[in-house]
């Protein structure tokens, strides 16, 4: 295996790498500091990013930092639900029993809200992951069933997150009053150009790895590869790694990486 071959202890380019040693970027920091905005004023945000740039990575990383006394992280990945599915889902991740009936699960889901923030002083932490995925009724509905005391107050956090395209069914005239509630707002990008080898080396030292194998012309092809996209920069690293392994190299140069980029693609 290519991890023993360069004196590694796993593969730091997998998904499973703790949350404590992701590399902050750029593009992560400035989401933080949004996220700390939104956790000080409450309400709903929303996060965009094309596939592979770090939104669900970096939303794990946010739920984990949170203080379980003070908030109630409940984290969901949404695909084409029903309205009454995603009613039932909602109110499962707070901790209730679903009804049957969607207005019963409307006040389930409400005095659920309600009754960990005022009498429990807990705000819960409600991130929809992949919504570009959910239909329009399903975000009329949020608008409505996030509505406490005629709009006045917002007892909770709940934040957006999906590829590009949510913004497309954002604009529609029917999803106007949810996109007017949303406070902040932030694109995702990926990791810029100069990130790249920081990115790489830093990963690598996590599994043990303190030689930098990559000269300076395979960085600069990662980067025209992925365009700075973590999840593709992992791919494509990971098969790198492997491909020089299988030829028994000691050092990664552009060759290499287009070599696997070609076995990725096929």
């Amino acid at each position: 295996m290519f991890t023993q071959y360069f004196g590694m202890k796993f593969n730091p380019f997998s998904k499973e790498i703790s949350v404590n040693d992701l590399y902050i970027s750029e593009d992560i920091a400035e989401l933080n500091a949004r996220l700390k905005y939104l956790q000080e004023t409450r309400g709903i945000g929303l996060i965009v990013g094309e596939a592979g740039s770090g939104k669900s990575t970096a939303l794990r990383r946010y739920a984990e930092s949170l203080n379980r006394s003070t908030f109630k992280p409940c984290y969901f990945a949404l695909s084409t639900l029903t309205v009454r599915e995603f009613y039932q889902a909602l109110a499962m991740i707070l901790g209730e029993t679903p009804s049957y009936k969607k207005v019963t699960l409307f006040y389930q889901i409400q005095r659920a809200i309600t009754e960990l923030y005022y009498s429990q002083k807990i705000t819960p932490v409600i991130i929809l992951d992949e919504i570009q995925l959910v239909s329009n009724d399903v975000l009329e509905d949020l608008r409505i069933i996030f509505n406490f005391n005629m709009d006045s107050k917002n007892p909770y956090i709940l934040i957006l997150s999906g590829q590009p395209h949510i913004r497309n069914k954002l604009a529609l005239n029917v999803n106007s009053a949810l996109r007017q509630r949303i406070s902040i707002k932030y694109v995702m990008q990926g990791l810029k150009k100069e990130e790249i080898q920081d990115y790489i080396k830093t990963r690598m030292k996590i599994a043990g790895m303190m030689d930098d194998i990559f000269t300076p012309s395979a960085y600069e092809a990662i980067y025209s590869l992925t365009k700075g996209l973590p999840r593709i920069i992992n791919n494509l690293v990971t098969a790198s790694l492997l491909y020089a392994y299988s030829k028994r190299l000691r050092e990664i140069d552009e060759e290499v990486i287009y070599q696997a980029q070609n076995e990725i693609s096929l």
